[in-house]
Parts: C-alpha cells; structure tokens; sequence
C-alpha cells in the first residue's frame, strides 16, 4: 500500500521519469504533469500529501503558484526544483513557503529524505516578509554545489535569531554572508553594525562594544555609545572573534546569557535586542586548547556553523564571479570589458590564496590599468605570474624591485593608449591597488604584529590601523 501521494511538476520529461522510478521504488503512489495548471487542478480538488515542481513551466512560475498552494492548503508541503542556482531562488522559494529547495541537478537518496521528513513532520512556515523579486543587488555569486548548500542554510535561517558562526579563509565573504542574513532576514529594517576585533585596539575592545561612561577612564570625556547600542533592534556582527581578548570574551559571554550589559564605568544593566553573527578565519578549538578562547562562548556563539570554502574549491564559479564583478565596477564608472574563454579557464586553474576578495581586486585591475576592450589570456598570465616582493630582502633590493615592476607595469599601460591619455582618477585607483596587497603582505610577514608592521613600511601604527580598518586588511598569519 502507498505511503504517500506524491504530485510531480516539470515540463522536463527526463527528469519525471526519474522521479517517477525512484519515488514508486520509495513506496511512495506519483502522479506526473508537465504543466502549473494541473498541478493546481489537483491541489484545489485536495490531492497529493506533498508536492514536487520546477520553478520555471510552460504556464506559469512556481514561485506564483506557491503563494495560491500555501493559502488554500497550508498543511501541504512543497518541495521546489530549480536549475536556476542563485542566492536569491533559494530565498525566494523559502519566503514563499517552499518546505524545502533543491536546485538541479539533485541527489536523489536526498530528495527522497527531504520527502519522506516532510511527510512526518509537516510544517507551514511564516510569511512576515517578502524578498524584492525585482532586486538585481544579489550578495552571493555563485551555482556551485558548496554555495547551493550554503544558500539553503541561510533560507532556512531567514525568520529566526539564531546566533550564527561563519567561518573560512580570508576573502571568502564573511561579511556578505552576514549581511545577507541581515538584509532578508526578520530584522532587515533595523540596522546592520559590523566591528572587527583584529582592528580595534584590545583595550578599547570593551569600550567600542557596550559604551563607556563619562570619566570612565583617562580620555573619556563625554558618555559614548557601543556597538551593541548602535546594533539594537538589528544584526552585530562580531568579525575575527577569535582575536577578542578573555576580559571581553567574559561580558560578551553575559550578555548572550542574559540579554544584558553594563557600559565601561557603568553600573546599570541595560537589556539589549540584538542578533549575534559572529565570524572568523581561525579554528576556534585550537584558540581553546590553547586557552585563548573561551569553550562555553564558543557554544554560545555556534548554535548554526556555515562554512565558507575557499574559492579554489569552487573554481566553477569563477565565470560568474567575474561577470558579475566587471559589471559591479563598470557601474562605478570603471570601462566595459570582455574576457576571453581562454582567459577564465585560467583563472579556474589559480589557487586563490586571497579568494574571491583576490579575484575582485584583480577585475578592478584589470578594469582600471588596461586599455584594451577584450581581457586575454596573455594579460591574465601575466597579472598572475607577477613577481613576489621578499620582504626578508635588503632595502634597496625591495625598492628596486618595486620601484622597477611598477615602472614597467605602467609604461605598458600608458602606452596602450598612444596618443590619448587614459581616463582621470588614475593616482586614487593606483594607489587603492597597490596599498591592499601591500599592508597584506607586510602583516603577513610579521604575522599579524601591526607595531613591526609599521615600522616595516615606514608609518604610523595609528596610520596602518586606520589604513587595515577602511580597506578591511585580513590578516593571515606565517604558520613559521
């Protein structure tokens, strides 16, 4: 005897013949349709306990379907199909009350499990709000299957308040997966407040977090507000925690216990409405073993782990990375570019240290330093095999070394141009590239120690602090 109706939606007639297979091997009874208005048709006539459909049919949108499905059978689950692999089809599937979304091509032993927990444990999810389906501000690239999974945690994560830990390499976007929960989440009308631990002195760490009060300490001249003030009613998200200091660890700790702090110098308690996103690019249980970070915070702030990859383990999304950003700086003002297919397989065969960040960085070169409207492979193998500065190197070593390759990268670039002369701003875009992989480089070679870092380039640590902060400068360290 079945164990279940199923109802079946895809104008894709492979994919109804697998899903037939595998749902009547399940014991479960299908019935298949290549059309929205059948489906509806026996929606309405109160069949099937579950429904499978693509996004896009013949007649009709899923995602328009849905909204009609969910008011006349609220009970009913509907597990959404898609080959449109984006960000924004998850979480457009997860607003319009899908149980679950699956993009194609799909594990089927997972989409028989996703159907068989369904069907045990119904459930009918709120609809506070709506994403923009308009919106082409998408914050997440990518159709890999490592993103795909990622997409799906954060659409499930959207209506709660559920302290999140993101965690990966330097410039795999932390800070975008943060925001994302932020902008389409519950709480996307409050506001969004981000403090990098690595950034901020770690005296004033608890300062910058909970306020101080006049004449707190020596230097504090009038009543300052946190970030946690700042964040109320919205998201803090608390980057690179794992460089936080243990007096700091111990209040943050307090105020994820009892929903309270009290300002540096203050005496009253003061309740707080905020979400916690904490992230960082360490392994938090070596900081642990090793007696730096605090085990029962650490629980606190990993309710939902999301683990980003590195982009070398998501080389499939680099075409789509690059489109997207030659078309985020040419909004900026930046010229239009083409990129051969040559071009882009090279990139995919990069190892990325540096991650998506890197790659972004290397399309605003691109955009900015070359003249010629289509980005070859001769360009691409050039800007990749770019010499290492070594830092451990006597002074007038580096400074020729410097001082020459730059010369000749910009001799080549003028000359690109014959007899016109490229676009202004030139100094600013210069020197914003230049100065990222630069102070990068620097801490990495003193392993995180700004003081030798500064002293390394010649500046101010006030300076390079200030510098770190407006560039976001992640710090990875030698393992020397």
């Amino acid at each position: 005897m079945p164990i279940g109706n199923i109802l079946v939606a895809d104008d894709d007639a492979a994919i109804r013949t697998v899903l037939n297979q595998a749902l009547s091997r399940a014991g479960y009874e299908v019935r298949l349709t290549s059309n929205a208005a059948t489906l509806w048709r026996w929606v309405s006539q109160g069949e099937g306990d579950l429904v499978i459909t693509d996004v896009i049919m013949p007649d009709e949108n899923a995602f328009d379907l849905l909204p009609r499905i969910k008011r006349a059978r609220p009970e009913l689950p509907v597990i959404v199909m898609s080959a449109q692999n984006t960000f924004m089809t998850a979480i457009r599937a997860s607003e319009k009350g899908a149980y679950e979304y699956l993009p194609k091509p799909f594990d089927l032993k997972e989409l028989i499990s996703i159907v068989g927990r369904a069907l045990s444990e119904p459930k009918q999810r709120r609809q506070d709000q709506r994403v923009d389906e308009g919106s082409e501000n998408i914050p997440l690239v990518g159709r890999s299957p490592a993103m795909q999974d990622i997409y799906r945690v954060l659409a499930r994560l959207m209506q709660t308040d559920l302290t999140v830990m993101i965690s990966g390499e330097s410039g795999t976007g932390k800070e975008l997966v943060a925001r994302a929960l932020h902008d389409y989440g519950k709480r996307r009308t409050g506001p969004f407040v981000a403090i990098n631990m690595a950034a901020i002195p770690r005296d004033l760490i608890e300062s910058e977090l909970f306020g101080h009060e006049k004449g707190a300490f020596t230097g504090a001249q009038a009543r300052s507000a946190g970030r946690f003030e700042q964040a109320e009613g919205g998201t803090l998200f608390l980057d690179e925690i794992g460089d936080m200091p243990m007096e700091a660890q111990t209040r943050l700790l307090r105020v994820l216990q009892q929903g309270e702090y009290t300002t540096v110098g203050g005496r009253t308690p003061i309740k707080t409405d905020v979400r916690i996103i904490a992230a960082t690019n360490k392994d938090l249980r070596i900081l642990i073993n090793q007696g730096l970070f605090r085990e029962d915070l650490f629980f606190r702030l990993n309710v939902v782990p999301i683990r980003l990859p590195g982009l070398r383990e998501r080389s499939e999304d680099i075409p789509d990375l690059v489109r997207h950003f030659f078309t985020l700086v040419e909004k900026e003002g930046l010229p239009h570019k083409q990129i051969e297919p040559a071009a882009v397989e090279r990139l995919k065969r990069y190892r990325w240290p540096g991650n998506v960040r890197e790659l972004e960085n290397l399309i605003r070169r691109l955009a900015a330093l070359y003249p010629q409207d289509t980005i070859t492979e001769n360009i691409i193998e050039a800007e990749l095999d770019q010499p290492v500065i070594n830092l451990q190197a006597p002074e007038t070593a580096m400074d020729d070394t410097l001082s020459g390759s730059m010369e000749r990268h910009l001799s080549a670039y003028f000359q690109g141009f014959g007899d016109n002369l490229p676009p202004p701003g030139l100094y600013h875009r210069i020197l914003r590239e230049v100065e990222y992989p630069l102070i990068s480089t620097a801490l990495a070679a003193t392993r995180g120690n700004q003081i030798k870092a500064a002293e390394l380039l010649g500046v101010n640590r006030n300076t390079l602090r200030k510098k770190i902060r407006d560039l976001d400068v992640q710090v990875i360290r030698s393992s020397r």
